[in-house]
């Protein structure tokens, strides 16, 4: 994974200890005064966050999405195995400018890419047993993350 060997490179060069040595010494306590607390909007209802997420990307596709990747596959110094361009969106739309896919196929590529994406976030979430949980498709999220926002930093 060239990523992953690159942010080693980078973390070597930069403190002359590699990502093991610090992945092997204990945690640090937290600061005195501080406590870190996660609030996760996470849905309620999996089909309307696939609806959202095909929504935006058709917006997103409206705006000029398209027009942004054809400028950026036009320059010399990016290329499809660039991080930047392998993202979720990007990379469809390069692919069916390289001719790969139609762009109603690449549009759908990347709507369930994006699917994909959210799930692995959501699962990741789920993983944190501290967390505060906020339905995003509620009417009242944004008052209930602003309630547990008070409550917390009045503690």
């Amino acid at each position: 994974d060239s990523q992953r060997l690159q942010r080693a490179l980078e973390v070597w060069r930069g403190s002359s200890r590699t990502l093991s040595d610090w992945l092997t010494e204990p945690p640090r306590p937290a600061l005195p005064g501080w406590r870190f607390e996660t609030i996760s909007l996470e849905p309620s209802d999996r089909s309307v966050l696939h609806a959202r997420i095909a929504q935006r990307y058709q917006t997103m596709i409206s705006a000029g999405l398209l027009a942004e990747v054809r400028a950026l596959r036009a320059r010399p110094d990016l290329h499809p195995g660039l991080p930047s361009i392998r993202c979720v969106g990007y990379r469809q739309l390069w692919d069916h400018l390289d001719g790969h896919a139609t762009l109603a196929e690449a549009v759908e590529q990347a709507i369930a890419a994006t699917r994909q994406l959210a799930k692995r976030q959501i699962t990741w979430l789920r993983s944190l047993p501290q967390r505060i949980s906020v339905d995003c498709l509620s009417n009242r999220a944004v008052a209930e993350v602003a309630r547990h926002c008070a409550r917390i930093l009045g503690d």
